[in-house]
């Protein structure tokens, strides 16, 4: 169950997430440039927290948005450190059961 878990489902969910956190970046930068309704900080956040932390880079680094804020490369740094954490509790508790 557990090598399912951490062979199958966690990189689908990366790949899901960093796409959507990807494109949410992409969405906020363009309202930001056009001054339109704004995608909250604590949802793009979110998003890095729950597996979008790739996306989350490349969206900082290929719209040049966020950039400037530490509060972002301390949220995606978080959410790095934390799932590489959970990833490898889970695969030597797979690999052991």
């Amino acid at each position: 169950m557990l090598k399912a878990l951490v062979s199958y489902v966690f990189p689908i969910l990366f790949l899901v997430m960093g796409i959507v956190t990807f494109a949410a970046y992409g969405i906020d930068k363009r309202a930001a440039k056009k001054g339109q309704r704004r995608v909250p900080e604590k949802t793009l956040w979110l998003m890095n927290i729950c597996g979008g932390f790739v996306g989350g880079w490349l969206g900082m680094f290929t719209f040049n948005h966020k950039t400037r804020h530490a509060s972002f490369y301390v949220v995606q740094a978080f959410s790095l450190i934390l799932w590489v954490l959970l990833w490898s509790i889970l695969w030597v508790k797979g690999l052991n059961s």
